[in-house]
């Protein structure tokens, strides 16, 4: 069985190295590289949909648009929160938070499309909210206790990415 806690001067001496680390310290379990590299591809991926849902939000037209319009612009508000979370979290960590447009959609999990009917959109935006619960789903189960702040702000984000979908799908019900 592991040691609960290490001694009070263990912690104390352990705490004054690496500084620069901040709040990496020796109990971190997960790959940082790889967390940095993983939550730069989220970061891509919320900005994207950002993108496609104010896109869809200003595009929608014909009946029932405004109020689907307006479902997609809170989407996407929603969506750049979570960019805001995720940038702040690699900023934590050490990394440094990629915002590069020229490569978006070669690290976003989500594509960029846009459609020309409001079912096409919440088609579209369905789609992107289910790659987006897959890939949360894998990283939360490959951080595990690695990273438990990570996990948990990915556990929240998730969720909202869940409400995301079910909104989507209504709004496919409405369109029946």
């Amino acid at each position: 069985m592991a040691k609960f806690l290490s001694d009070v001067k263990t912690l104390r001496e352990n705490a004054r190295k690496n500084l620069r680390k901040g709040s990496i310290t020796d109990a971190y379990g997960a790959d940082l590289p790889r967390v940095l590299e993983v939550l730069n591809q989220s970061l891509a991926t919320e900005l994207i949909c950002v993108l496609r849902y104010q896109q869809h939000s200003f595009a929608a037209h014909g009946l029932d648009s405004e109020a689907v319009a307006a479902e997609f612009l809170a989407h996407s508000r929603e969506e750049q929160g979570h960019a805001e979370l995720i940038a702040a979290r690699i900023g934590q960590l050490g990394g440094e938070p990629d915002f590069n447009p020229d490569t978006f959609s070669s690290r976003a999990h989500s594509e960029y499309k846009t459609a020309t009917s409001l079912t096409d959109m919440i088609k579209e935006n369905l789609i992107a909210e289910r790659i987006a619960i897959s890939s949360y789903s894998e990283i939360i189960a490959w951080l595990g206790d690695g990273d438990p702040t990570t996990r948990r702000m990915l556990e929240e984000i998730l969720a909202v990415e869940e409400e995301h979908a079910n909104d989507m799908v209504n709004l496919l019900d409405d369109k029946k």
